[in-house]
């Protein structure tokens, strides 16, 4: 049975090893997924109710958590970092992490999510390139990798650079 739930601080020595492990072989990582998380938790932009795990055998198998960016003067979401074990991987549990996040999300009345990864992954959930909507990575990279999400059916129209918190930096 898989548990999907919001973070506590008794988690956070767990999360920082699901995570440091999860990227550990990625093909586009910094090595340092695990230290953001660390971070964003101390920043403005983190919100405690989109921070999730997934439990599964007793112990934690992935980690979620979305933060507030700036799409313009818009204030939007970023996806960063989706990290499951290895040895779950293939099971659904990223499934189920973001679509728990976004269901969080609209419930929070954010409208869009932006994420920087596969595409060949997170386009399964809706996310397509970014500049269809307008939103624009504040740095270079293939307009295939930085995509987007509606979470919200809005007239709600938001174009824009995306500005991340000073976390993302380091």
């Amino acid at each position: 049975m898989l548990e999907i739930r919001q973070e506590n601080i008794d988690d956070y020595e767990d999360v920082y090893n699901v995570v440091k492990i999860a990227f550990e072989g990625a093909e586009h990582s910094d090595g340092n997924e695990q230290d953001l998380v660390i971070e964003l938790r101390k920043s403005e932009n983190f919100i405690q109710k989109l921070s999730l795990v997934a439990i599964k055998d007793n112990k934690i198998v992935g980690y979620i958590l979305f933060t507030k960016i700036k799409i313009g003067k818009n204030t939007e979401l970023a996806l960063a970092p989706l990290a499951v074990l290895p040895e779950y991987q293939g099971q659904g549990i990223g499934r189920k992490l973001i679509e728990k996040g976004h269901e969080v999300a609209k419930k929070l009345e954010y409208h869009y999510s932006v994420v920087l990864g596969s595409e060949n992954y997170y386009p399964r959930f809706g996310y397509v390139p970014a500049v269809k909507y307008g939103i624009k990575a504040p740095f270079e990279v293939p307009y295939k990798n930085f995509m987007a999400i509606k979470l919200n059916d809005t007239n709600k129209e938001i174009k824009g650079i995306v500005k991340y918190g000073k976390e993302f930096e380091i």
